[in-house]
């Protein structure tokens, strides 16, 4: 068993992305664009400023990239405040790595403000020693810098951590980061490239976590 374990937050402990997809979807209207639906893949687990800003620009270069992620944030957060739901496994997942003495950290693209609150309402700050947002570092993913630092501040080193992701920039992220990248895929599937990143891929957290236990990770 590796020393430490890294999540990311929405979609992986969170059944968020889902609204993310949805607001980027439902406010191009907004701004006088059609829909485009290969853009919440692009942008998932983007960093939420200039690397989103520049996905943004690449589907719709006559938009106010700053403006639109701001309504979608806004759309998110208000969504979030009634479906704030668990991804399958996070709780049983965490209770292991707690008994382990694994310790744990978040690191999302989110601000760690944002993070805060949902780890809060949903009761699961406690097992959490290191938070680290997308506010917290220069790079995003797919840079691996936010998985860097939230092993720096576990003080082990990246491939002594499991990395939990469900996006394609955060496998990109976690697996440039040196650590074992596992992917626990929600909206998207994984592609070719993908799967060349992880150390591991399962259905949920459930899953992950017996083969960890069973020593096959």
């Amino acid at each position: 068993m590796l020393k430490g374990a890294i999540f990311d937050m929405d979609g992986t402990l969170f059944d968020t992305e889902k609204l993310y997809r949805q607001a980027w979807l439902e406010v191009a209207s907004e701004f006088g664009e059609e829909k485009n639906y290969e853009l919440p893949t692009a942008i998932s687990g983007t960093n939420l400023g200039e690397e989103s800003y520049k996905v943004i620009r690449r589907f719709y270069p006559n938009v106010d990239a700053a403006a639109y992620l701001a309504r979608v944030l806004v759309e998110v957060r208000r969504a979030s405040e009634s479906e704030l739901e668990l991804m399958t496994g996070v709780e049983d997942i965490l209770n292991f790595f707690q008994a382990k003495g694994v310790p744990m950290a978040v690191a999302s693209s989110a601000p760690v403000a944002v993070i805060e609150k949902n780890l809060t309402r949903a009761n699961l700050r406690g097992y959490f020693k290191v938070l680290v947002g997308g506010d917290r570092v220069k790079n995003g993913k797919p840079a691996p810098d936010i998985f860097l630092l939230a092993a720096k501040e576990l003080n082990l080193a990246p491939s002594d951590c499991y990395i939990f992701e469900d996006s394609f920039n955060g496998i990109r992220s976690a697996a440039a980061s040196g650590g074992a990248a596992i992917m626990i895929p929600d909206t998207v599937q994984p592609t070719e490239e993908i799967k060349k990143l992880c150390a591991a891929i399962f259905p949920n957290l459930n899953e992950a976590k017996q083969a960890i236990m069973e020593e096959q990770l």
